[in-house]
């Protein structure tokens, strides 16, 4: 299935946002996530269903000041 990863295409083959994470390397990287525009918690990543095309986005917590 082809999604797209912080405006990246990227191809995945499960359609559950936290398997599709740990396919795309982020494991247990402390992160937030948002499908289509929504947030989506940790808690619920995963039983969160994607679909062709969700756009996803992946943000990491920052450092500095």
């Amino acid at each position: 299935m082809q999604i797209y990863v912080n405006d990246e295409t990227r191809d995945i083959t499960s359609d559950m946002l936290g398997v599709a994470l740990d396919e795309l390397g982020y494991g247990k990287t402390r992160i937030a996530t948002a499908v289509d525009g929504t947030f989506v918690p940790a808690s619920l990543r995963a039983d969160h269903r994607l679909h062709e095309g969700a756009r996803l986005e992946i943000l990491a917590p920052m450092q500095g000041g």
